[in-house]
């Protein structure tokens, strides 16, 4: 949830909330599609919102300049950590050695973001996010990831993307121009999207190819791009459990799918050297990211199973069992059963307003005028209405707490009987925190540890807090396999609020 809670835009005017089941599709591998890495000299900066090193005539590190500001803004600003950029810096120092591109300078910038993402700019901007990191289980991951974002610069694919992106637009602009809305014109667009879409899948598996390749050659082991993939296949499996993914868009997702991409990239690494011939260094790696920051911010608010909870804006509310959470820079959303879905956010507006009158400001549309009442939710001044639109029904609850208005949005397809039973119980969970239960409260972080005698990956996973699903959710930030078992001086990942 938004740092500053901010007036938000009218986002429920015309409300659609199935599309919030959209919302938790995890960012995974590369979304930006001009990409270079490298950085031989890499090393830990006061002031790492620039580059220094990269030529000032160069058009297009101009233009990766100005969106730094922007990129960062996006992914919750830089996460600075000297021990864990001395880590990545090892790695990329190793892979500067063979890279495809000798002379140009790399500067990589950590993410604040718990999203599992990689991505890069031209004039040498890298980014990648703590997310990633915290899925990493070794060096050769990580370095699998940034030879990836290296090959995207040695094939140019910043560049080949962006013609192509400008060819599929001509040709979009004259199919509409001479075919309008025919059905002809509607099948040509579409082959459109899957020519871009399959160009951008081309450009992933041959990154993949350059960046096996270059890995093994800086003597990481090759395999382990293979692994990282899967790691994040399982990741995507793991977020995706309240069914908010739709599988009818996987053939225009810019990666081609997992089973064929992790199938590929074994074969590559095989046709460079057999299994446990390279380097993991798995120890250094699993040092530099021990106490790495796990999940949402003390700005964002925290999720805690089935409960947000915003320290520094001393609110909470839960959803019922069978929902799922995610914090978004925007809003809180949540998705759970029989379609159902909550949107929460906060909005400034008068103090003098009475909040029957701001749910009748004309922000919601479908609004049921007669539906609207004030109420008191837990000691706060609040006002509830029911709205309908668009084969969807609402319950709308407004609540102002500390000075500020917070909205609750349940939404549930028209035939549901769930509406009113579900919002009344998230609206009257609905609470300000007390001094003590903000002072209890702390940010999540990975932890490493050794496996000790008798401990198992069951016991290892039950002392984790602050997450559901602790069994699963160990396993996959780990690296285990379902039947997979961990041995006396293991170490392992664990996440924990110490």
């Amino acid at each position: 949830m938004n740092r500053a809670m901010e007036a938000l835009s009218p986002a429920l005017r015309g409300a659609r909330l199935g599309a919030v089941a959209m919302v938790l599709a995890l960012v995974a591998g590369c979304q930006m599609t001009a990409s270079d890495l490298k950085e031989s000299a890499f090393r830990p900066s006061d002031n790492p919102v620039t580059v220094d090193s990269v030529s000032r005539n160069n058009r297009l590190a101009e233009l990766a300049r100005s969106q730094h500001p922007r990129i960062l803004a996006t992914y919750g600003g830089e996460y600075s950590d000297p021990k864990l950029e001395r880590m990545v810096a090892k790695v990329v120092g190793n892979l500067t050695t063979v890279s495809g591109n000798p002379g140009q300078t790399y500067r990589i910038t950590i993410l604040n973001s718990p999203n599992v993402n990689a991505f890069a700019l031209p004039g040498g901007y890298l980014y990648v996010t703590r997310g990633l990191l915290a899925l990493a289980n070794d060096s050769a991951e990580l370095a699998a990831v940034i030879s990836h974002e290296m090959g995207h610069v040695t094939a140019n694919h910043g560049i080949q993307r962006q013609q192509k992106e400008a060819e599929e637009v001509l040709a979009t602009k004259v199919v509409t121009d001479v075919l309008g809305e025919s059905p002809s014109a509607k099948v040509a667009l579409i082959r459109g999207k899957l020519r871009l879409a399959q160009f951008s899948r081309n450009q992933e598996l041959e990154a993949d190819a350059i960046g096996i390749k270059a890995s093994g050659q800086a003597g990481f082991d090759p395999f382990a791009a293979g692994r990282f993939l899967q790691s994040m296949a399982a990741y995507s499996d793991f977020r995706s459990v309240s069914g908010a993914t739709d599988p009818s868009l996987d053939f225009l997702a810019s990666h081609p799918n997992a089973p064929q991409r992790i199938e590929l990239a074994q074969r590559h690494a095989r046709q460079f050297d057999t299994p446990g011939s390279g380097v993991t260094d798995r120890d250094s790696f699993l040092d530099g990211i021990d106490g790495l920051l796990f999940g949402d911010t003390p700005e964002e608010g925290y999720v805690r199973g089935t409960t947000f909870l915003h320290p520094r804006l001393g609110i909470s509310f839960s959803v019922p069992a069978g929902f799922v959470i995610d914090n978004s820079a925007a809003a809180v959303t949540a998705t759970g059963p029989g379609d159902m879905a909550i949107r929460f956010d906060g909005v400034s507006i008068d103090g003098n307003m009475a909040l029957t009158d701001y749910l009748r400001s004309g922000w919601v549309s479908g609004l049921e005028d007669g539906t609207v009442r004030a109420e008191t939710i837990n000691g706060n001044e609040a006002a509830v209405a029911k709205a309908r639109a668009d084969g969807w029904q609402f319950d709308v609850a407004v609540i102002r707490a500390n000075g500020q208005v917070y909205r609750l949005l349940t939404a549930a397809p028209v035939a549901s009987t769930s509406l009113d039973a579900v919002a009344r119980s998230v609206s009257g969970t609905f609470h300000v925190l007390s001094a003590a239960e903000k002072a209890a409260l702390k940010p999540l972080r990975i932890r490493v540890v050794t496996v000790r005698p008798g401990q198992t990956i069951g016991t290892l996973a039950a002392s984790m807090v602050g997450v559901d699903r602790k069994l699963d959710l160990f396993r996959v930030i780990n690296g285990l396999a379902p039947g997979a078992a961990v041995s006396t001086g293991y170490r392992v990942k664990i996440i924990t609020d110490r």
